[in-house]
């Protein structure tokens, strides 16, 4: 590993240290072990059956973004690579699993790792556009103070949410700024700007494309149908743990925790979700002790799933980096 790789784990590692001892300071640990008496498996297996359709909602997404270069994908053929690639970033450092679904399955996705790295980046897109909305739409219902749980106003938040969607809907638009922002890096480093504006190219040609017709439309559709069923997990959670007073607050958990993941951690974002996702439950009135115990709960509920099947899918059908797709 190079000395960045080496601080940027160390750094990580450390933040996840210090947001693990801020829960670990104020929560008794026979709480935390009565907090998860009488978890209700019914509610557990339900929680699990939302987050399977919520990945064949991201499944059947990805696909359709796919098909525009290989007619003949099937839902199928994307199962594996996608849960494979966050198998992989559930325990691997540095994203490892974006660069693996990128260069690694591109014989079996007959597409190049271009095309699958300009959809990554949609996708991206389309679920901090989702995030936010939910975010939104959560605040305003409990009216919560904004500022405190997304670290911007409102108005800001408003302002992202319009630039996401304006963004996927009109890409054009966008392209000649993005351009001049990769030329502005070359002059600096011709190297590293030749490579941001190659990958700029690439990928607002697939944004171009995704906005034509009704493609863009759907995409959307199938976003809100996966965070919706993962909004679901969050919640049918919580209502397993008879001790949470609030369980409703899963619907806030929800975007709180997610978008806790963008600051720097371990895989699997250990410290960092759990941190928020507490935050969230205490805000409508559960006690720190069921708020952890229910923050454990949904942190296991979604790594390990995705981390056996996609672990199992690796081990079962192993590959290496490449950059020539084959026909399926």
């Amino acid at each position: 590993m190079t000395f960045k790789q080496v601080f940027r784990l160390a750094f990580g590692l450390l933040l996840a240290a210090g947001f693990i001892w801020l829960i670990a300071r104020q929560i008794n640990p026979n709480e935390l072990k009565n907090a998860f008496m009488g978890t209700s498996a019914t509610w557990l297996a339900a929680s699990l059956a939302a987050f399977f359709v919520g990945y064949a909602c991201r499944i059947a997404r990805w696909r359709l973004m796919l098909q525009r270069d290989n007619a003949e994908l099937r839902w199928k053929h994307c199962a594996g690579p996608l849960l494979g690639s966050f198998a992989a970033n559930n325990v691997l450092p540095f994203r490892a699993g974006d660069v693996l679904r990128s260069f690694a399955f591109n014989g079996r996705l007959g597409v190049s790792s271009g095309v699958v790295i300009a959809t990554l980046f949609v996708e991206r897109l389309l679920d901090l556009l989702m995030v936010l909305v939910l975010l939104g739409v959560v605040l305003a219902t409990f009216k919560l103070n904004v500022v405190a749980f997304a670290g911007v106003g409102s108005i800001a938040l408003i302002a992202i949410g319009i630039g996401i969607l304006l963004l996927l809907l009109f890409p054009r638009l966008f392209f000649p700024l993005a351009i001049a922002c990769g030329r502005l890096v070359a002059r600096i480093s011709p190297k590293r700007g030749g490579a941001l504006v190659d990958e700029i190219n690439k990928s607002f040609v697939t944004l171009m494309h995704l906005a034509k017709g009704g493609t863009m439309l759907k995409l959307v559709l199938w976003s809100m149908m996966a965070w919706l069923a993962e909004g679901c997990v969050f919640w049918f959670a919580a209502l397993a743990l008879s001790t949470l007073a609030a369980p409703i607050g899963g619907w806030l958990a929800l975007p709180v925790g997610t978008l806790a993941t963008l600051i720097p951690s371990t895989p699997g974002y250990v410290g960092t979700f759990d941190y928020f996702t507490v935050r969230a439950m205490t805000a409508l009135g559960n006690t720190p002790a069921s708020s952890t115990a229910y923050a454990l709960l949904v942190h296991v509920l979604l790594w390990l799933p995705p981390t056996l099947i996609g672990g199992v899918y690796l081990l079962l059908r192993p590959t290496k980096i490449q950059n020539t797709p084959k026909v399926l």
